[in-house]
């Protein structure tokens, strides 16, 4: 148990410091190549951030866990909205560009939206799941994406050149890519002894993925968010989030679908109407307040609400274990 907690204090080190790499060595890499940090954010850090998921849930998947692959994604969804960008708001309010309140929150509202349909057997199928052809369907989705987001790339020119140029390319992907290793490493420390202590307890495998999985996996995120919070980065604290969360579902999912087909519990629908909602109460906050802001107030009402129902689904679970060993 010692060396589990000795562990998963190197693992969170490791994303703190892959973190604020990353962060450096993206906002020096838009500046140098005139690409806004925003669409920085959609793609490389949104994409190294997203990669435990893609590792826990690969593995998962080929070994016939499709509740961790549901739990991980929607819960890491879910940990990214609502703790995440509640979190990096309270630290300082979030500046939103006029193309995320209309084109890229929306997409991640869509992405939720098409996720329900497919495993409540809106399309296809008699049995609440996740096939090889809907995965496909989610990789279509997902290049629709990275299409819309390569035709921004240069819709929002830097001008503050002098800096990077102080940055060789080699010292620029040496950053980006030490980041990535050190968020890769960092989340797979954490998860796995995470996972490791939380199954020692004897806590079910849909509230490990919703929970310990879920936000091990999403502390990249946190510490990429936060970090770029903390330097006033804002394009880079939601472009990683809004498309860390567009990874998950249309790339993620839709590599493990095609891994293996994938059983759905209906009890995950509850979480993507939570995620569902979360996304619509992140559209009408750009509107309430500063406007095309996440105010410290709202994000305080993001974070009070992802602890409120992560309690209720932890009392809930010891709730069911008393009654069945009752």
């Amino acid at each position: 148990m010692i060396l589990s907690f000795s562990l998963l204090i190197i693992g969170l080190l490791l994303l703190v410091k892959g973190a604020d790499w990353l962060v450096d060595g993206a906002s020096v890499l838009a500046k140098k190549y005139n690409v806004s940090d925003l669409a920085i954010g959609l793609t490389i850090v949104a994409f190294g951030t997203s990669a435990p998921e893609l590792v826990v849930n690969s593995v998962a998947a080929s070994g016939g866990y499709p509740d961790i692959v549901f739990g991980n994604i929607i819960g890491s969804n879910n940990f990214n909205l609502f703790i995440i960008l509640g979190i990096a708001g309270i630290i300082t309010p979030l500046s939103v560009q006029s193309s995320s309140v209309w084109k890229e929150i929306p997409f991640s509202f869509l992405a939720a939206i098409i996720l329900l349909l497919m495993v409540n057997n809106f399309f296809m199928g008699n049995t609440p799941n996740l096939d090889i052809i809907e995965g496909f369907g989610l990789l279509i989705c997902f290049g629709a994406f990275l299409y819309y987001v390569f035709t921004q790339l240069k819709s929002e020119p830097k001008t503050e050149e002098i800096e990077a140029k102080s940055y060789t390319a080699l010292k620029i992907w040496a950053l980006i890519l030490g980041g990535l290793a050190g968020l890769v490493l960092g989340g797979k420390l954490v998860v796995d002894n995470a996972v490791g202590i939380a199954e020692s307890l004897g806590v079910s495998e849909k509230i490990i993925g919703l929970t310990i999985v879920a936000a091990g996996t999403s502390l990249p995120e946190l510490a990429t968010s936060v970090v770029a919070s903390l330097k006033k980065n804002n394009d880079i604290a939601i472009g990683n989030i809004i498309g860390s969360n567009i990874f998950n579902i249309f790339l993620i999912l839709g590599v493990s679908a095609i891994i293996k087909p994938l059983d759905f519990q209906l009890s995950f629908n509850t979480d993507l109407y939570i995620l569902m909602g979360g996304t619509i109460f992140l559209f009408l906050a750009m509107f309430t307040g500063k406007r095309k802001s996440l105010d410290r107030w709202e994000a305080a009402i993001l974070l009070v609400t992802y602890l409120v129902y992560t309690t209720y689904l932890v009392l809930k679970e010891l709730g069911l274990t008393e009654l069945n060993t009752g």
